[in-house]
């Protein structure tokens, strides 16, 4: 067991082993990642970070164990069951785990429950359910009699995460992958491997078996290492469109199967029917939750030309009602960024937008007694244009634009004007009227009136928003190769 130096959780929790196939172990490289709270700068823990010879050992160990089939044998629904009391053992320990992951990227606890614990242990159950009602193997007749079609785990799988929702994102990589019975090698990002050696510990509680579940903490070369790794089958990876690209080319070299869940720019769009004073709230919050530190977050807004003023008016009145800081402040919605840099960051989209020719209806900026951490209070810009920098690069912070319009079909146009199709939105009283739109929008994801993540249906992009899903029977079939057993002439099974 590795030396675990706990100050009360979130205060300091220094591992000085990798958790590989279920044990810790000593890592081959000397070299360790400091963790810092992005809220106050303090020191938060330290992991070891894993080389090149540390991911061979861990995937040399998941090969050993899927070889054996001491995972990948085990019955769909015995499987389904241990996914289960993954998210039990999750909800029995919330409050120790959510503390945890706002300590490493700097959420209000209570914004991990609802964003992270939530739809993490909601992926888990929604793998489960789909592994019983999974047709592993069926019988078809065809053009030379019987085949038999099998459905088997792809194998030993790669899993990169990102760092914006840590515990729903491990959650989501090994539910799929384990439901399918792969084994897996899990490289978290390295502002969050804490979160990651919590939950893959409960996974080995609630009955995964040795050698399945390895944990190798690092940065690019680590995820290059583990990329590149011959005997990895499938990547699975959650991050920047600029990685995944990197990462597609190098599966493609091998043919290594990969699934890439990348960025996106999304598109909310306010039809002139819109009941504002019910709807505001949640239009403004799925635009700023996390921070803005969110794929999916809708940061395109879409008004008509004829109530422009008025909508505008009431999103700046509901962003200036979230409100900035700790994440030990129960009234707190909205969180630091990630980093200093990634703040810089964004201060440079702010300009480009002015430069550009918008225009801040609520102008954001640091905010005063939190310099200790990376906090940016949100942007709303009027006067955009779908061609500027702000509403067609991912800004990935409190940002807003508003674009305006003066019919549905310039807004559908609008909308589709991006590189990106990941998620988007209607705001309308006419639900008909918004099911209709949500069809000639090509994204792999919208709401109405809402939206949210399913975990029993599909999630994942069209064009640079990635390649595969997640998430329902389609993330299990993800992990899964097909195999057509051709049986003799005449026979009947």
């Amino acid at each position: 067991m590795t030396e675990i130096v706990e100050r009360g959780v979130g205060a300091g929790v220094d591992h000085t082993q990798l958790y590989i196939g279920g044990t810790w172990v000593d890592p081959h490289s000397g070299d360790t990642l400091e963790v810092f709270s992005p809220a106050t700068g303090e020191r938060v823990g330290s992991v070891p970070s894993a080389d090149a010879t540390d991911v061979d050992t861990a995937v040399r160990t998941a090969r050993a164990s899927f070889e054996s089939g001491v995972w990948a044998d085990t019955p769909p629904a015995d499987r389904a069951d241990v996914l289960d009391r993954v998210a039990d053992l999750i909800d029995a320990r919330a409050e120790e785990i959510s503390a945890l992951v706002s300590s490493e990227m700097g959420g209000p606890p209570s914004a991990v429950d609802m964003l992270q614990k939530l739809p993490g242990t909601g992926v888990l159950r929604g793998y489960a359910a789909a592994a019983r009602a999974y047709p592993w193997e069926e019988f078809r007749t065809g053009l030379f009699g019987t085949t038999k079609v099998t459905r088997d785990p792809v194998g030993v799988v790669g899993a990169i995460t990102a760092w914006n929702v840590p515990l729903f994102l491990v959650c989501n990589k090994l539910g799929g992958a384990l439901a399918a019975g792969c084994s897996v090698v899990l490289k978290p990002a390295p502002e969050t491997p804490l979160t990651a050696n919590l939950i893959a510990q409960i996974f080995t509680e609630a009955g995964v078996p040795e050698g399945v579940i390895s944990v190798v903490p690092g940065g690019t070369e680590t995820g290059e290492a583990l990329v590149a790794h011959p005997d990895v089958d499938k990547i699975t990876f959650t991050g920047s469109t600029a990685a995944g690209k990197a990462i597609g080319a190098v599966c493609a070299q091998s043919l290594k199967r990969c699934s890439l869940e990348l960025g996106g720019k999304s598109a909310a769009i306010v039809l002139d029917d819109v009941d504002l004073a019910a709807n505001v709230g949640m239009l403004v919050f799925l635009g700023l939750f996390n921070t803005g530190q969110a794929c999916v977050a809708q940061t395109r807004v879409l008004v008509p030309r004829s109530r422009h003023d008025e909508i505008v008016a009431a999103m700046v009145d509901a962003a200036k009602a979230m409100k900035v800081g700790l994440p030990t402040d129960p009234e707190v919605q909205l969180g630091p960024v990630i980093s200093e840099r990634q703040l810089q960051r964004i201060e440079g989209y702010l300009e480009a937008g002015v430069k550009a020719g918008a225009t801040m209806a609520l102008a954001g900026g640091r905010p005063e007694g939190l310099d200790g951490g990376h906090f940016l209070t949100p942007t709303i810009f009027t006067g955009v244009t779908n061609d500027m920098t702000i509403a067609q690069e991912e800004i990935f912070g409190p940002v807003l634009s508003v674009i305006a319009y003066d019919d549905v079909d310039e807004a559908i146009s609008i909308a589709n004007d991006s590189d990106y199709g990941l998620a988007g939105s209607v705001w309308t009283s006419d639900v008909e009227r918004g099911i209709e739109i949500s069809g000639k929008i090509r994204t792999g994801t919208f709401g109405i009136n809402f939206y949210a993540i399913d975990p029993g249906s599909p999630f994942g992009g069209y064009k640079n928003s990635g390649i595969g899903r997640e998430c329902g029977p389609e993330g299990l079939e993800a992990f899964v190769e097909h195999k057509s057993t051709m049986l003799p002439l005449g026979y009947q099974p």
